[in-house]
This record gives C-alpha cells, sequence and structure tokens, in this order.
C-alpha cells in the first residue's frame, strides 16, 4: 500500500476510536482549562524590531505583554504565565535572532503551555515621491565604436523625497495552514492535555505522543495539528472582532502567514496567535500604542479575547474513564 493510503486507513482507525471511546464513557466532566499561558513580546535586545520616529516594536511589545500578564494574573491568578523575555534582552540571552526563535518555541513546548500569544508591532515602507522640477542640458556619448559622439541633450531632474505609510490598525496571524506538517512535528515534542476533535466531542488525555513514523500515529497527530487551527483560528477571530469593537482600523480579519518571523508559530505544540497592535511606522498610531490609554485598551482587548476563549473551551465537556 502507498503511504497515502496507509495515512487514510490510519486517521480512519483513529477516529473510530475515538467516537467509540467517546460512547463507552458516560461519567462527564469539566474541559480542562487553560493552566500555562505563554506570552511572547516580539524581538528584544540585538533585535529592536520595526522602528517609528520616537520608539522600536520590542520596547512597545515587552510594556504591552507585561501589562498584558499583569492584569490576566489579577483575575485568574491560579493561571500560570511565563514570558518569553521580561526584559529587553534577545530570549534566552541568545545571540541570534534564529536562536531567540528556537528558544521561545522550546520554552513553551517544555513547560507544556495551553496556549502562546506573541505580541508584535507592525510598520510598512516610507512612501517614495518623485516631482518632475525641470530640465537641464548635459553632454552624453551615444554610439558605438568609430560613431561614439557626444551630444548635448535635455535630462529631466527629479526632486526625492519620502513620507510616513498611513498604514495602520491590528493585524492577527495564525500559521500558514500548508505548514501543518511542521505543526504536527511540534505536537509530537510535547505533552499536553488532549483536544482531539472531529465531531466537536472533545476527548481528553494527558499523554506523550509517540513516533510519527507510524502511520496511526501520524493520523493522530495531525488530528491535533488541525484542532490547533482551529482553535488559533478562533482566538485570533476573537481578539480580531475585539480591536474592530474599540473602532481600530479593520484589515481584513484574522491571516495566515508564512515566513521566517512567524515560524515559532509553527513550532509550538499548542494553540498560538501573533497579535500585530498596531502600525510603529504611523505617527499618530505610533503615539497611540505608545501611550498608556492606547496600551490600557489593548490589554483590555486582549484579556477580554483571552476570557471568552478560556470560557468557550471550558463551556464543553468530555468523555473520562
Amino acid at each position: 500500500m502507498t503511504s497515502r493510503t496507509l495515512f487514510l486507513i490510519g486517521a480512519l482507525t483513529f477516529s473510530l476510536f475515538l467516537l467509540s471511546f467517546a460512547d463507552k464513557n458516560k461519567t462527564l466532566q469539566p474541559k480542562a482549562t487553560i493552566k500555562t499561558l505563554i506570552i511572547d513580546p516580539g524581538h528584544g535586545g540585538i533585535d529592536p524590531g520595526a522602528r517609528g520616529s520616537f520608539s522600536n516594536e520590542a520596547d512597545v511589545a515587552l510594556s504591552v505583554s507585561l501589562k498584558f500578564g499583569k492584569a490576566l494574573q489579577q483575575e485568574f491568578p491560579d493561571l500560570k504565565i511565563i514570558y518569553t523575555r521580561t526584559t529587553d534582552v534577545m530570549p534566552g540571552n541568545k545571540p541570534t535572532k534564529d536562536q531567540g526563535l528556537r528558544y521561545r518555541a522550546d520554552l513553551a513546548n517544555s513547560s507544556n503551555g495551553d496556549l502562546f500569544i506573541a505580541i508584535h508591532c507592525n510598520a510598512a515602507p516610507d512612501i517614495h515621491h518623485r516631482e518632475l522640477i525641470g530640465y537641464k542640458k548635459a553632454t552624453v556619448m551615444v554610439g558605438k565604436g568609430k560613431k561614439r559622439r557626444k551630444v548635448t541633450k535635455k535630462v529631466p531632474q527629479y526632486r526625492h523625497w519620502n513620507t510616513p505609510n498611513p498604514a495602520n490598525g491590528t493585524e492577527t496571524y495564525i500559521w500558514a495552514v500548508n505548514k501543518n506538517d511542521i505543526k504536527v512535528n511540534s505536537v509530537n515534542k510535547t505533552e499536553y492535555y488532549g483536544e482531539i476533535d472531529s465531531t466537536d466531542t472533545d476527548v481528553s488525555s494527558n499523554i506523550e505522543l509517540p513516533d510519527p513514523s507510524d502511520p496511526l500515529e501520524k493520523a493522530r497527530m495531525l488530528i491535533y495539528a488541525q484542532q490547533y487551527f482551529r482553535k488559533s483560528l478562533n482566538l485570533a477571530d476573537i481578539v480580531e472582532k475585539g480591536f474592530q469593537a474599540q473602532g481600530r482600523t479593520y484589515r481584513g480579519g484574522v491571516k495566515q502567514r508564512n515566513d521566517k518571523g512567524i515560524w515559532v508559530l509553527q513550532a509550538t505544540g499548542m494553540p498560538s496567535i501573533l497579535v500585530e497592535i498596531g502600525f510603529v511606522s504611523n505617527p499618530e498610531e505610533e503615539k497611540y500604542i505608545n501611550s498608556d490609554r492606547g496600551q490600557q485598551e489593548i490589554v483590555d482587548n486582549l484579556v477580554n479575547s483571552f476570557r471568552t476563549y478560556k470560557e468557550k473551551l471550558e463551556s464543553k465537556t468530555i468523555g473520562t474513564q
């Protein structure tokens, strides 16, 4: 049989197992809640991130992240919050950006995180302008070989200048769906409360997923990764709708991105989102995301979104042995 056939058989077998398991277990208990949250302030240290006219992404992301964690701790004292950094350093004091990214993911996975939220600021390049201001005479060489000669011609003269890009608003990202294989590999490295769900019936167990070379286990891990994708999408949508309700500029809802900067979302074995809280390149929005009022509104939305997402998880019930 081909590997694809084996994979499909494995997926079907495991799905039937889940349905059988749910039918046989009559005792119901509350769904496992979020016990450990990883908050990841973007960039840091040698990597300041995007720069505005008076601030940088790393500093703004850290300030909002610490306020977010403090507000959550007050409302949810039993919640374990782990920051990838709490000062202006590359996470883990690593010497390169790539090593810093790997540290973030390794910390989240080794801490058995239930949810990963990265805080970043967006940026857009300045807009370049060019204006024709006249002509001047210039002597230039034309032609080739023996026919090469000097001629006088009018050369256009331009004035060049840049203005800040007006782009503004928030964006919330999840990993690109075509990167599910990477998420599967991340899932294989972690222990966590199961959230396998193909029929909206959650089955919870504290397990460590074994060797993914087994087609059945590959199928099971893919189901986990797909479930994490759905949960990440759900949380990201809540966050974006919250910002929209606050009057922030709507930029098209939840987005997927497939680049190095968002690699950490693929490398964490848990639901994960990255929130771009505003454009540091926009003068007005830079002032807003640095202000006490602006940061408080951002934190309020993040806390409300976390609460809503948590309540949705806990409103479900699961079968137990």
